[in-house]
């Protein structure tokens, strides 16, 4: 059987990808599996580094307004589609599933011409251009969100790396406490922004630093890959821990009593099945849909919601470390983040994949 996976841009469209291969692979070693993505996104490192094949096609964004490049599109977009076609045949594809982005369009388009099935997972409760394209396309249509916008769609979770939902975060809270040089014996706030990073947290979370530590907290701060700080917080006890990328999240999660974060549809997934609780600070722009996520969270209790307009470090002071110094609400928000995960997704998936080209 020869699988063809549909995703890029961001850790939100790939990952989910990836896990689903590794859940294929994990069913049937002898499934051969091909990821289509375009130069401009992070599968060129994401996808090699996991082992898989990578095939690049022309990236055909879709302006969101009329403008004159909306006549350059039908073009650009048939070069996509036959570039996509060409894959599909030259790998002798048995099916098409697609996670969104820039490549998924094409990539549907050039799987219904070839008579393929395809399967659409969307994470998000507000689809994008692509899987809403890709869902009219195919009755095999899955979601990562309980309350969605694809009313034929059947929610099944977002599938995540084994290595996150098979994290025991107890049991390894020290060894990833250690592994970042941080104490074994303190609360520990972890800050990131996602794939990218945010600015807004590491402004904010920066400029916290000195009451935190006051306070006998130790923070991993996890920059993004573009971003720089003027300052950082001088040597000290407890320890700040400013890292440009991690590429070990789960020992990160371990290390964490608690999350200061955004809330795209992977890192709420993520973040749910460990059952480790946040503060979430939706993106401002955008169609909303990180909002809906953050609270969904918070009305299930396993977190807060900020808006990045509101964020500073005053906010940190007052409301996320109360927290961190009560090891009772420590664990009562853990234990509601991990009511609201789901952890099997990938093999769900896999499995319907499987019955679908059979």
């Amino acid at each position: 059987m020869r699988v063809v996976l549909a995703g890029g841009g961001t850790a939100g469209h790939i990952e989910p990808a990836l896990a689903l291969a590794d859940a294929l692979r994990h069913l049937d070693q002898r499934i051969g599996i091909t990821c289509v993505g375009t130069e401009r996104g992070l599968e060129t490192r994401l996808v090699p580094a996991r082992g898989y094949e990578l095939e690049l096609v022309p990236a055909v964004p879709l302006p969101r307004a009329i403008t004159p490049r909306l006549l350059t599109v039908p073009g650009r977009l048939a070069g996509a589609v036959n570039a996509v076609a060409a894959i599909l045949d030259r790998v002798q594809a048995d099916v098409l599933v697609g996670f969104g982005g820039y490549v998924a369009t094409p990539a549907y388009l050039a799987a219904k011409r070839r008579g393929l099935p395809i399967v659409v997972h969307e994470a998000n409760p507000r689809p994008g251009l692509a899987n809403r394209l890709g869902a009219r396309l195919t009755d095999h249509v899955f979601t990562g969100f309980p309350d969605h916008a694809l009313g034929k769609a059947e929610y099944i979770g977002t599938p995540l790396r084994r290595e996150i939902v098979t994290l025991d975060r107890l049991s390894m809270g020290d060894k990833a406490r250690s592994w970042f040089g941080l104490q074994t014996d303190r609360p520990t706030l972890l800050v990131f922004g996602g794939s990218q990073g945010a600015r807004s947290l590491n402004e904010a979370a920066l400029a916290a630093a000195p009451v935190l530590r006051s306070a006998g907290v130790q923070v991993l701060h996890v920059l993004g890959p573009k971003n720089t700080v003027e300052r950082e917080p001088p040597p000290g006890d407890p320890q700040y821990v400013l890292l440009p990328y991690v590429d070990r999240m789960d020992l990160a999660y371990a290390a964490a009593d608690f999350a200061l974060c955004r809330s795209g549809a992977l890192t709420c997934a993520e973040l749910t099945a460990v059952g480790l609780p946040a503060a979430y600070v939706p993106l401002p722009h955008g169609n909303g849909e990180q909002r809906i996520n953050a609270e969904r969270i918070a009305a299930g209790g396993g977190g807060f919601v900020v808006g990045d307009a509101d964020l500073s470090s005053d906010w940190i002071v007052h409301n996320v470390l109360p927290v961190l110094r009560s090891p009772e609400r420590v664990v009562a928000l853990s234990e509601a983040a991990s009511r609201l995960g789901r952890k099997d997704a990938d093999i769900i998936l896999a499995r319907k994949v499987l019955e679908i080209v059979r």
